[in-house]
């Protein structure tokens, strides 16, 4: 057995918790779990979700009730846990937490992150423009100091192969022009690796379903949830797994496991 690294935008984490979601994740064998918009504060989280599935949960929450949030749940203990990237806007809502785990011969992370949505309209689509232009140097800074993966909902499909309805969904967040040029950038010149690309080169791999017009029914899914990886540490990655057994969320867990241990 690897490292096995889950990551799930739960839509809620007590809503996700009455559909079954820690249940499933006592069965599923994790090692680390990244979970996004956890729309909790502190002292609900630490009183019904510190640990799950045996794992110790470490929570960045929005200032804002019932909004934003992040978490992450690992089994070994980490050397240091880091909430928010130094951001005063985007560390308000509660988007960024990472687990450190060195050791003298290894530096090593793992992030949850929630990226914004600029679907509501211009306001917040202008921020999620702001927060693509902040967090990148900060990834770069990171990339030349330690391994690391990033996990959670980018809220951005990148290529056409990522969506099903992409021709009219062009002008549109989540797959406009500059958002798709920035994962660009961050897997080109940038160097990071989209790890679920790496091992899967299929179509129709879907992580989120809108609730309108019968949309999970019908399969008409975005790719918005992501492993990104720096190359030695995705390198390592054997085998991924998009559940749909059972919904727990409008998205769908991602699983990949690495050929590496903490």
């Amino acid at each position: 057995m690897g490292f096995r690294l889950v990551t799930l935008n739960l839509n809620g984490i007590r809503s996700a918790a009455d559909k079954g979601f820690v249940e499933w994740a006592e069965g599923a064998q994790i090692d680390c779990m990244g979970v996004q918009e956890i729309k909790a504060h502190e002292d609900v989280v630490a009183e019904r979700f510190a640990r799950v599935a045996g794992l110790h949960g470490f929570f960045h929450c929005a200032q804002k009730k019932g909004y934003s949030g992040v978490g992450l749940y690992t089994r070994k203990a980490p050397s240091a846990v880091i909430t928010g990237f130094g951001d005063e806007e985007f560390d308000a809502e509660g988007r960024y937490v990472e687990a450190r785990f060195d050791t003298a011969r290894r530096k090593f992370s793992v992030i949850s992150c929630y990226f914004p949505s600029g679907s509501s309209g211009e306001d917040r689509q202008a921020a999620k423009f702001r927060f693509l232009a902040r967090i990148h140097p900060h990834l770069m800074r990171l990339k030349a100091e330690r391994e690391f993966v990033l996990v959670g909902d980018i809220n951005i499909a990148h290529k056409a192969i990522d969506l099903k309805n992409w021709r009219s969904n062009q002008k549109n967040s989540g797959f406009l022009p500059e958002e798709r040029a920035w994962l660009d950038q961050l897997f080109g010149e940038g160097g990071m690796v989209d790890v679920f690309r790496t091992l899967n080169d299929q179509p129709e791999q879907y992580t989120w379903w809108s609730n309108r017009g019968q949309a999970w029914a019908k399969n008409v899914g975005w790719r918005l949830d992501y492993q990104i990886a720096t190359p030695a540490l995705a390198a390592k990655a054997r085998t991924q797994s998009i559940y749909l057994d059972q919904r727990f969320s409008d998205h769908a867990p991602l699983t990949i496991d690495y050929d590496f241990k903490l």
